[in-house]
């Protein structure tokens, strides 16, 4: 079965790129523009993960972990984030904010994967 993953990326060559990665690995990845619209896609999408970026406009990614780690329907889906926030404190804040796996911007196309099979190991081809 295709798992799902939710791509939340205000950038538009970012969006794209996080989801042609994920398609040519088989999964279903929906892209999402907007911060402000990722609870309710999410909702309706059902994930088995959703990857942000967390510097967006309107809703920052850690006020966007908070909201899906405070849901009871969502709570369970793990965060992976995606950021051009690239020192050590970031990345502990980031996970202290609730994300389960955090990966640097530029990515490194392995490095992606390899957070992607870490949180979906049985998924990954």
């Amino acid at each position: 079965m295709t798992k799902r993953v939710l791509v939340v990326e205000d950038n538009e060559l970012n969006l794209k790129l996080f989801c042609d990665l994920l398609r040519a690995h088989e999964f279903a990845a929906e892209p999402v523009r907007d911060g402000r619209d990722a609870i309710m896609r999410a909702r309706d999408f059902d994930p088995e993960l959703i990857i942000m970026d967390i510097q967006m406009p309107h809703v920052s990614g850690f006020e966007l972990i908070e909201t899906l780690k405070g849901d009871d329907a969502l709570r369970r889906i793990p965060i992976m984030a995606v950021t051009a926030y690239a020192g050590r404190e970031d990345e502990d804040r980031i996970r202290a904010a609730g994300a389960d796996a955090y990966v640097s911007k530029p990515i490194s196309l392995a490095r992606f994967v390899q957070e992607v099979s870490a949180l979906l190991p049985e998924a990954v081809n």
